[in-house]
C-alpha cells in the first residue's frame, strides 16, 4: 500500500500490484482480499492511475479454481489489465473474463518478435517483455510487430537467468521463482575461484 501511494504521488500512469496469490512477489506486503483490492483500485483510478494485477506465476492444475477466482475479484475490483504467465490460466481468463484484457508476464519468457507475434495472435493485448534484452533487441521486435504494444523494464530486479527460465532458486534452496518465491539467490556475494 505504501509503494502504491508513493507511485501515484510519483505520477504512475499505471501500476501493477499482486493479490493473495499467484503472483511473482508472493513474499511482498499485497493486497489479498477483496477490500484491500478494492480500495487499492478505487484510489488509484481516483487519481487517473491504471491497474494491472499480476497472476503472473506458474498455477498447477489442482490450483486452477483459485486462480480463477481471484481473477474473477480482481475483475470485481475494477483491475484494468490482469499481467499472466501461465498460458494455460489464460486461456480459461478468456472464457471466464472474455473483456478483461491480459497482458503477456515476462514470465513467459518473451524475447523474440515471434513469441511476442504469438502472444498477440493468442488474444494478449500487451507484451511484457523479458528485462534482459538490449535496446537494439527491443527495437528490432517494435519493428517487426509494430501493432503490439510492449512494456519493458528500465528499472528494478535483473536476474542472471533469462526471465520465467530460472529454477536456481528452487534447486539451491526448494524457493521457486516461477512461483513467486525467488530467493535472490542472484544478489548473494559470490567469489570466483579458478584452478590456483
Amino acid at each position: 500500500p505504501d509503494a502504491l501511494r508513493a507511485a501515484i504521488d510519483g505520477g504512475a500512469d499505471a501500476v501493477y500490484l499482486g493479490g493473495g496469490s499467484f503472483h511473482a512477489r508472493m513474499h511482498a506486503d499485497n493486497f489479498g482480499t477483496q477490500e484491500a483490492l478494492t480500495d487499492a483500485i478505487s484510489l488509484a483510478h481516483f487519481w487517473g492511475v491504471k491497474v494491472y494485477v499480476t497472476l503472473n506465476t506458474m498455477v498447477y492444475d489442482r490450483e486452477l479454481d483459485a486462480a480463477l477466482a481471484q481473477a474473477e475479484q480482481a475483475a470485481r475490483a475494477g483491475a484494468d489489465a490482469l499481467i499472466v504467465a501461465d498460458a494455460g490460466l489464460a486461456s480459461q481468463l478468456r472464457l471466464a473474463l472474455p473483456d478483461l484484457p491480459l497482458h503477456a508476464s515476462t514470465q513467459m519468457d518473451n524475447r523474440t518478435a515471434g513469441k511476442v507475434k504469438f502472444l498477440a495472435d493468442a488474444g494478449f493485448r500487451q507484451v511484457v517483455l523479458a528485462r534482459e534484452l538490449s535496446l537494439e533487441q527491443i527495437r528490432k521486435i517494435h519493428e517487426t510487430v509494430p501493432q503490439t504494444p510492449l512494456e519493458v523494464f528500465v528499472h528494478g530486479a535483473l536476474c542472471v537467468s533469462y526471465s520465467g527460465q530460472c529454477y536456481v532458486s528452487q534447486h539451491c534452496f526448494g524457493r521457486s521463482a516461477n512461483r513467486g518465491e525467488c530467493a535472490q539467490f542472484c544478489r548473494l556475494a559470490f567469489d570466483m575461484v579458478d584452478a590456483d
